[in-house]
């Protein structure tokens, strides 16, 4: 069947999918969703033939079907894909690959199929070596969506069943609108110490911490670039009461901030995580994702006893992919790449944050970028109703964006690496006429 002859309308795929999927899986824009056919690059094609600009989509990391990830996937497959259990070049040379863009002493791979299963093993890990259960998070972080991962994820358990005991919750460290802001002379200091707190009053609870983690810039929290020096100040305090540092780098992995491989490297050359997990963009859409971490975690989980097993975590085809999406990035100069646009982009932004003053606060580094929507620039008041607009004013645009953040107001970009000085100029302008649409109605006191 091609591409252009598909099973059903839009409407009877819509109909099947209400009738046999759990309509808890919810789709983009569900008044009117997109159905998606083929892609390439950065740009999806519906059923009808219609161009979008996907603007959020970081799992296909360098690309819609990059033609040198498909081969690659295509030739191992034609080849071999088993068991891992079974010797094959392709797992250690990806290890072998991927362990020198990481800090020395992160040497130990383990490969998993998603990020929630990365994240699981990072907790059992961490539990492993410190004989310690209990965890620290961020508030509003997002880890996946096992049961052990919405249990330490507030913007999920605050709406189920709430907060166990053995979760601990510090403050996210937003220098916008969090507790201490941009005129705080150390926020990172200031922000830590929120932390240490936190580690404290669970001490006189007889609590035992086994680890904080913290996506390296936190990204359903708002798209947040934490102060330079945090995680040094967090991992100092967390190690003291015998805990690790857990950084996860699902989402934020891969060079997307462009000037360093890992976001986590953002915070310095002296600091480095004890556990790092890996996911999305690793394998450009095909389901592969790792942990990384020291030879005493390692260690300390082997002497259980226990074999630690995954049928097809780092099978040949994943590895093949793996190591197809790290010659991408190398070969087609990413990295760079994603400095230079995301530098761009964020120059655009800043010039439409001076005429809208519904833009608050735009932040970023690289291809990882969030527009702080706001009612009110004293109080900066989210602007959850006019976030909305401009995303569903986008989708007629043939723009897919997104919103994040505790207030939904938070504009998020977090494109394939690909994304273009003139997808930059194109998203700007049409920016730009929505947010003179907003003000048209602000003024005349209308409903959007």
């Amino acid at each position: 069947m091609s591409v252009r002859e598909e099973r059903y309308s839009k409407s009877e795929t819509l109909e099947l999918r209400r009738k046999l999927i759990g309509s808890s899986c919810r789709l983009f824009f569900s008044d009117d969703p997109i159905k998606i056919v083929r892609a390439s690059g950065q740009y999806m094609f519906d059923d009808e033939g219609k161009q979008y600009l996907d603007c959020i989509n970081n799992v296909v990391h360098v690309g819609y079907c990059h033609p040198v990830v498909v081969n690659a996937a295509h030739e191992q497959n034609q080849l071999l894909n088993t068991n891992a259990r079974y010797l094959h070049d392709n797992l250690v040379e990806y290890a072998t690959r991927l362990r020198r863009t990481l800090p020395e002493k992160l040497c130990i791979f383990y490969f998993v199929n998603s990020g929630s299963e990365a994240n699981d093993l990072a907790l059992r890990l961490a539990r492993q070596y410190t004989k310690k259960n209990d965890i620290v998070v961020l508030d509003h972080a997002y880890h996946g969506h096992l049961t052990s991962l919405i249990d330490i994820s507030p913007y999920k358990f605050r709406n189920l069943e709430g907060q166990k005991e053995w979760v601990h919750v510090a403050p996210i460290p937003d220098t916008y609108r969090g507790l201490y802001r941009e005129d705080h002379s150390d926020p990172a200091t200031a922000y830590a110490s929120e932390v240490r707190k936190v580690l404290e009053d669970a001490q006189k609870k007889n609590r035992q911490i086994a680890a904080f983690i913290m996506e390296s810039l936190p990204s359903v929290g708002g798209q947040i670039i934490p102060p330079e020096g945090y995680c040094q100040k967090v991992a100092e305090h967390v190690r003291t009461t015998g805990g690790v540092f857990i950084a996860d780098e699902v989402q934020v992995g891969f060079g997307r901030v462009g000037k360093q491989f890992w976001s986590f490297q953002l915070q310095g050359d002296d600091f480095v995580p004890d556990i790092v997990t890996v996911g999305k963009p690793i394998g450009n859409g095909h389901p592969m994702a790792c942990v990384v971490t020291t030879k005493e975690i390692a260690e300390a989980f082997t002497s259980t006893g226990v074999e630690y097993f995954n049928t097809f975590g780092g099978n040949p085809v994943s590895c093949a992919v793996g190591l197809a999406v790290l010659d991408v990035i190398e070969k087609e100069n990413l990295r760079e790449h994603a400095t230079q646009v995301g530098k761009f982009l964020m120059e655009l932004l800043n010039e439409q944050k001076n005429k809208h003053p519904v833009i608050g606060d735009v932040r970023g580094v690289g291809l990882f970028i969030g527009v702080d929507l706001i009612n009110d620039a004293e109080t900066r008041t989210p602007a959850t109703e006019e976030a909305e607009y401009v995303i569903y004013r986008m989708k007629k645009e043939g723009i897919v964006l997104s919103t994040d953040g505790p207030g939904r107001n938070v504009l998020k970009f977090k494109p394939p690496m690909c994304f273009s000085m003139d997808n930059a100029k194109f998203v700007v302008e049409k920016l730009d006429i929505i947010l003179k649409e907003i003000e048209k109605v602000s003024k005349s006191g209308t409903a959007m």
